[in-house]
């Protein structure tokens, strides 16, 4: 089994074989290898081959599915009117000052029951499924309430035993600073780790712990706070660090030991070192620099530097109202200067190690699960980004 999350030179080697075979069976993959070598021991004598599904793949790609690391898919309703505001002259940082941005989703979601936010959510997943996300982690953080976040996380709960990919949860109570508390933020901080994550813990709502770290939001101190709180609940870190600023995030989620440092529009020198001396994965959100005209994550700079880096959607109404992973590959390759081998590995293998899935799902290996995307008829893997505008996805199949 795969343990690893591949870094620097390793994203360029994506394996394939041509005209070759695979065969699934309970839901995982039990043996693929190239035709001249296939031989029917590889299937197995007790199956009645009226019980085996039969596809022929010529002129097509046989890839693991999309493993979409970080969103915000949970929500109550979208935010097209501050799309216009932003077409406006509006900044990010305005529009959260009159209301909108996180603070507008979270007074829609306490607003609305948890059984319509489960509803609309599964509807999500069912599309981000369709277009080729295997695995797909989830956040809370419009609750910004002791009930509003509870809700959340149930709802994402519900969705781990109703979603037909893998969910893995994540509380993000520290996404915004709520208004009532604008003047009180020790007393929502204390609200979070003396109330909240003993409760997440008792229901066992969450895997990780989230904190945004930005100016404006929750410092390098509150972070620390907020994050080592997580660990005596068994939350491991999660961190949204340095998207409007060198914040001091990624230095908070190394040394907190976090699995990954989300977002890094800015970065630095001294940001690269520290993540090159640690454990921390590097996930770059595109769409959402794409969404709020934004300077990109310097991923060329990272990858050259050794980094391991992932691809996610931050699937978001807000910065980024999209799951659609194909597109992220493209963005990476387009403006990021990833090649396409790199961009489809930091999107399956890293993306599923930055859920902790990367022994189940991510790539095509013996035993792992069988969440597969088939490719409509295209000529090379550098179709997915190059026709960026195109759904090059004929079917998706889910090892259940």
């Amino acid at each position: 089994m795969e343990t690893k999350v591949l870094k620097g030179d390793e994203l360029k080697n994506l394996p394939a074989i041509n005209d070759a075979w695979l065969y699934a069976e309970d839901g995982k993959i039990s043996e693929y290898g190239a035709m001249q070598d296939f031989s029917s021991q590889f299937v197995p004598d007790n199956r009645d081959n009226s019980e085996l599904e039969e596809v022929d793949c010529t002129g097509k790609f046989i890839l693991p599915c999309f493993c979409d690391s970080h969103t915000h898919l949970v929500f109550a309703d979208w935010r097209q009117e501050e799309f216009v505001n932003k077409i406006g002259g509006m900044s990010y940082e305005e529009i959260a000052a009159r209301g909108g941005g996180i603070l507008n989703s979270a007074k829609k979601l306490n607003e609305t029951s948890e059984e319509v936010l489960l509803e609309k959510s599964l509807q999500r997943i069912e599309e981000i499924k369709n277009h080729g996300t295997g695995a797909v982690e989830i956040k809370s953080g419009y609750g910004l309430s002791y009930d509003g976040e509870l809700k959340m996380l149930r709802v994402i709960q519900k969705l781990k035993s109703l979603s037909p990919i893998p969910v893995k949860a994540t509380f993000l109570g520290a996404h915004a600073i709520p208004a009532e508390y604008k003047e009180r933020r020790e007393e929502y901080i204390k609200l979070l780790i003396d109330k909240l994550l003993p409760k997440i813990a008792e229901e066992n709502l969450a895997d990780y712990c989230d904190v945004f770290c930005e100016n404006g939001f929750f410092t390098p101190e509150e972070t620390d706070l907020i994050l080592q709180a997580g660990w005596k609940y068994g939350l491991k870190p999660k961190i949204h660090a340095n998207q409007l600023s060198i914040s001091g995030g990624v230095q908070a989620g190394v040394r907190n030991n976090a699995i990954s440092v989300d977002h890094l529009e800015n970065i630095g020198d001294e940001e690269i070192e520290v993540l090159k001396n640690s454990i921390t994965i590097s996930t770059l959100l595109p769409s959402a620099a794409f969404f709020l005209r934004m300077n990109y994550p310097p991923a060329r700079r990272m990858i050259d530097a050794g980094l391991p880096v992932t691809l996610a959607s931050d699937y978001n109404p807000g910065s980024s109202p999209s799951g659609r992973m194909s597109f992220v590959i493209s963005l990476a390759c387009i403006q990021m200067k990833m090649v396409p081998e790199e961009a489809i590995n930091a999107a399956t293998l890293n993306g599923a190690a930055a859920i902790e899935l990367q022994n189940e799902l991510g790539s095509i290996t013996v035993g792992k699960k069988a969440n597969l995307i088939l490719t409509k008829p295209i000529n090379s893997v550098a179709n997915i980004p190059y026709n960026f505008g195109d759904d090059l996805i004929e079917k998706v199949f889910l090892g259940n």
